[in-house]
């Protein structure tokens, strides 16, 4: 027997278990699906923050929790009911992660979910794994080989857990993976074109967000707590804000653009960077985005109506195919397609989507769109190659053998231009040499990979 929608409409537990099965089984993208049941769904906030919570979660400890749940399993998770298993791993994450929800009730809700999903008889494998977890949980067990416990207790794929032990070693690996963990943090950028940073704070204060500035970004503010969602708060609604990752406002200072520069911002996304370089050129001068995307060009359009930016034209195209006559420009942003490793604490689902195969594949495509992007800068002009991974051979490793075939092309320091981000003394010596790479959490952000290079002729 099958819950109707009106019941996983009201049931914060019974809408998480569809999101989960339909996530697990059926391939949904953890993020679009909550998006879309959350936006459509008339529950209160704080149900809103318990489903949200319980999907990306359960999604993000897979790994840690089917090792648990094989504890206590007769047979193999992958071949029992698939109901069953959805909600197991979602009662299992509350139970080891959520102390603030009882494990009794936990249990109950697990009992009905399953009963509801399956039968009374499955209701009862349901209740004898979860007590007995609950039972044991103080005393469970995990792999003794160093790759393999990391993989399984921090829940990530183990190649994953290799290339970051072969980059980093265990210390700072260990601390990626906590970090990647972790319920990822609002962060707004104060939009320059509507006010300061001081202005934005004083909206917040008078609709009740709970707020803290940034130490990082003079634009940026963290948001602890919304009393209504984001997109119902008048400070959105007339574009004071736009949401973005300490991270990735880097990039319009690296790329030092000016008012009145002409611009392209290849790969150009929902127009996070787009939006923010505008903004630094006070609205004057020209961005050409490009995009290949529908829905993400209508995102892109949309935004910059909502934060007032005229500046902006918008491509639907594959730069590869560019017009070989087009106009050069000063600057140049390329936010490449990249294996995402840099935000996995952002995309709950994405470490279990990424493969190794697809990666290595990566920078083939990624030195094609490079050299195209290096064709529509002018003499003297800075070309800005980003990622959002901290893969070798999808950064540094790319950029060099760009730079061995294009001899015109030099890195550029940029240090000065991000000082107020108050970079490790490792990290500014790498900023003053022309790439950085901004380790996931090490200032409590994403991970970024940026390369600024001139056009000496």
């Amino acid at each position: 027997m099958k819950t109707d929608r009106s019941s996983i409409a009201n049931n914060p537990r019974m809408l998480a278990a569809d999101l989960l099965y339909h996530i697990f089984e059926k391939g949904a993208y953890a993020n679009l699906a909550l998006e879309k049941e959350l936006g459509e769904n008339l529950l209160k906030n704080e149900d809103k923050n318990l489903v949200t919570e319980i999907v990306n979660g359960t999604t993000r400890m897979l790994k840690h929790l089917d090792w648990v749940l094989a504890l206590f399993l007769a047979k193999d998770i992958k071949k029992i009911n698939p109901w069953l298993r959805t909600i197991l791993r979602m009662s299992a994450y509350q139970i080891l992660f959520m102390d603030r929800i009882p494990a009794y009730a936990c249990i109950n809700d697990a009992v009905t979910i399953t009963k509801a999903k399956t039968n009374q008889a499955l209701s009862r494998v349901a209740n004898g794994v979860l007590r007995n977890l609950e039972r044991n949980k103080e005393t469970l067990t995990y792999p003794e080989d160093k790759i393999q416990y990391l993989a399984v207790y921090y829940s990530h794929p183990e190649w994953i857990v290799k290339l970051l032990m072969d980059k980093y070693g265990p210390e700072t690996t260990e601390t990626i993976l906590k970090f990647n963990n972790l319920p990822p943090a609002l962060t707004v950028r104060s939009n320059q074109l509507r006010g300061t940073r001081q202005d934005l704070m004083e909206l917040f204060e008078q609709q009740n967000i709970i707020f803290r500035v940034s130490e990082r970004v003079p634009w940026a503010v963290h948001i602890d707590h919304l009393p209504l969602s984001l997109e119902n708060t008048t400070s959105y609604k007339e574009g004071y804000f736009y949401v973005q990752n300490e991270a990735s406002m880097l990039a319009a200072s690296i790329l030092q653009v000016s008012p009145g520069h002409n611009v392209y911002d290849l790969c150009s996304g929902v127009g996070g960077k787009t939006t923010h370089l505008a903004e630094l050129m006070e609205n004057k001068g020209s961005i050409r985005a490009y995009e290949l995307y529908e829905q993400k060009l209508k995102l892109l359009q949309k935004n910059c109506d909502r934060l007032g930016i005229k500046i902006v034209t918008i491509y639907r195209k594959d730069i590869l195919e560019i017009e070989a006559d087009s106009p050069l420009a000063a600057r140049v942003l390329l936010d490449v397609p990249c294996s995402g490793l840099g935000v996995l604490n952002r995309r709950a689902d994405l470490r279990w989507r990424q493969s190794q195969k697809a990666m290595d594949e990566l920078p083939q495509l990624q030195f094609k769109l490079l050299l195209k992007a290096s064709h529509l800068v002018e003499k003297n002009g800075l070309l800005l190659y980003s990622t959002c991974t901290v893969n070798n051979a999808e950064n540094e490793m790319l950029v060099r053998r760009f730079l061995k075939e294009k001899s015109e092309f030099k890195l550029e320091n940029f240090f000065r231009h991000i000082s107020y981000f108050g970079l490790e003394e490792d990290d500014q010596k790498s900023a003053e040499m022309g790439m950085l790479t901004v380790v996931p959490g090490k200032y409590g952000t994403d991970g970024m990979f940026y390369a600024l290079m001139r056009r000496q002729t």
